[in-house]
């Protein structure tokens, strides 16, 4: 194959048999010749004008200074360029920016890097999956940039880290055994020199973990698990036997973290079984934040969410890290939009500790009778909560008031805007008894599809929504309904007082005006978007990036809503695409 086939194949087309690992390159482009190596202090201070890191700063915010694109002129927003990523299913990935090379990683274990100003093809790296090899939810979330590799998570449970200029391994390290129900969906997270991953299995039993390895070699350096063993701080929130060793506690979506103190905030997902009353306690740290110090790995904090989860309410999503005021007090805020369909309003204390400032409904729900104003413990309602040969209905579904996507902050307008899913209900069968064997499922949910167990609340003219709030007083400022589309997707926020996102099954991607929630740009791409857009520049020039690919769960939500109305809920064509756009 000649270098031009191997280096600058336009986006438009794509490769018939690509290569499982890329070719030896003779001469590299010179946006590759001239790669700049990620540094500590870029990803701790990021140039406007990059996208390092999934969520682009730390913090989480998804937010980025650039200002070019408005309000005044987004009208004008056309498309660049196009590339397809060759592959169906899900696609969930955040396109990240290094000084002109795009990077973007898709189902199937596939790693892509594109000249992000013409579309053309840089290299493109697979990894064969394992004969045999497990994974459910096969997606990818992103990759990590440091200094001169590309760290990316197999699903198969694997860390590959490969030179970002040719995109070969450098090294691989086994995260966990995928045989025994681990595999890893998220992006690795680059922190403190370490790179940090989780595992999620949950729905097999697995006991879930957060692990650091050594950036130059692949040595684990910690592992920190979510379900305690027995003598550990948490532990007596499992009284039952040997629950913890298959208590679940999936990792789902890559942490946030805080310089400053050298601690990473991490989402912990539902516990194993599902059905609480199948594991009596709390069950720590089931459907928890971590607080977890970087250097060690210890817990130097939590907050949980839903004691004893019982709904499939696992909180994946970390808080953002922002600093919002109440009572005169500026407080240093941690923000999560949950699944539970609450809004927690935190405070990171010194040391590490999490304490509870506030929570209040986002979405309709109706489980949660009060929170306790000390400690922000759920006051349950047992009429929604399942239980072994017990039928309960409960809002918001188990999809949630808002899943994994993650909202977007911005310091100009002070508001968080949320993907939301509002009026959705489900009803679960219950439980029954289910035998742990490594690798089988482990929910021990009841299946009976003689009743419906999803549901539109009556009346609902909407389900999708996209929702602004002010940090500062707590309260919503607009919101921006779909009514014929769930939301599932992750924000984007910019300097230029504009909010960006897909999530719709009409295929669209939308921008909004920050301040007021209008509609003012949309473009119908070739599936529908999941993946948060990402914002860069070149040469002066501002664009907006996005991956496009519908599947997994909203494929599954539009499933259960078509099974309500039938016909109304389009449906969604699957295929992967990067969309970039730009001002004429």
């Amino acid at each position: 194959m000649n270098k031009f086939a191997i280096l600058c194949v336009a986006g438009t087309f794509a490769f018939a048999q690509p290569p499982e690992i890329p070719p030896p390159v003779t001469e590299l482009p010179p946006v590759l010749k001239n790669y700049q190596p990620v540094t500590p202090e870029r990803l701790s201070n990021p140039e406007s004008g990059n996208w390092l890191m999934i969520r682009r700063t730390y913090d989480g915010w998804g937010y980025s200074p650039l200002d070019q694109i408005t309000p005044d002129n987004v009208s004008g927003l056309k498309l660049a360029w196009t590339f397809s990523t060759g592959e169906t299913r899900v696609h969930e990935a955040p396109p990240i920016v290094n000084n002109g090379v795009l990077f973007v990683s898709t189902p199937n274990n596939q790693v892509i890097a594109i000249d992000a100003k013409s579309g053309n093809l840089l290299w493109r790296y697979r990894r064969p999956r394992p004969q045999g090899a497990s994974v459910p939810h096969d997606t990818s979330r992103g990759v990590a940039l440091y200094r001169d590799k590309v760290l990316y998570a197999a699903g198969e449970a694997v860390l590959v880290a490969l030179d970002a200029k040719t995109g070969r391994e450098v090294w691989t390290a086994t995260v966990a055994d995928n045989k025994s129900g681990y595999y890893i969906s998220l992006a690795p997270l680059v922190a403190g020199g370490k790179v940090m991953v989780g595992a999620s299995g949950g729905e097999f039993g697995i006991r879930g973990f957060v692990a650091a390895f050594d950036p130059d070699n692949g040595k684990e350096l910690w592992r920190t698990y979510t379900i305690p063993a027995p003598g550990e701080p948490g532990s007596e929130t499992w009284p039952k036997g040997d629950q913890w060793k298959t208590g679940g506690g999936s990792v789902w979506v890559t942490g946030n973290y805080d310089p400053d103190t050298n601690i990473a905030y991490w989402g912990v997902g539902n516990g194993g079984p599902w059905m609480g009353d199948k594991r009596p306690g709390d069950n720590l740290y089931v459907a928890s934040t971590l607080a977890l110090d970087a250097a060690t790995g210890q817990i130097k904090g939590y907050f949980q969410y839903n004691p004893n989860e019982s709904w499939d309410w696992d909180e994946v999503s970390p808080p953002i890290l922002v600093d919002f005021q109440r009572n005169g007090r500026t407080m240093k805020g941690l923000i999560d939009v949950a699944r539970d369909g609450y809004m927690w309003f935190l405070e990171r204390m010194n040391g590490g500790k999490i304490h509870f400032i506030e929570g209040k409904p986002y979405v309709k729900q109706n489980v949660f009778l009060r929170l306790d104003p000390e400690t922000g413990r759920p006051e349950i309602d047992p009429a929604h909560k399942p239980g072994t040969g017990k039928r309960a209905e409960f809002c918001p579904s188990l999809h949630g008031g808002k899943n994994w996507p993650p909202i977007a902050f911005s310091p100009k307008t002070r508001m968080i805007y949320v993907p939301a899913n509002e009026n959705l209900c489900a009803a679960s069968k219950g439980a029954e008894e289910v035998t742990y064997t490594p690798g089988r499922n482990y929910t021990g949910t009841v299946r009976d599809d003689s009743e419906p167990s999803f549901s539109v609340l009556p009346g609902a003219d909407h389900v999708g929504e996209v929702q602004a709030w002010n940090v500062d007083t707590g309260q919503r400022v607009w919101t921006h309904t779909y009514a014929k589309s769930p939301n599932w997707g992750g924000m984007l926020a910019t300097g230029g007082g504009l909010v960006f996102s897909g999530g719709t099954s009409d295929r669209q991607f939308h921008a909004f005006d920050a301040s007021t929630g209008k509609l003012l740009w949309e473009f119908p791409t070739s599936s529908g978007i999941l993946a948060p857009p990402t914002t860069f520049t070149i040469d002066g020039k501002q664009y907006i990036a996005v991956l496009s690919g519908w599947g997994g769960d909203s494929r599954g939500m539009q499933a259960n809503l078509n099974r309500v109305y039938p016909g109304e809920f389009p449906e969604v064509p699957e295929g992967g695409a990067v969309w970039v756009f730009a001002l004429p």
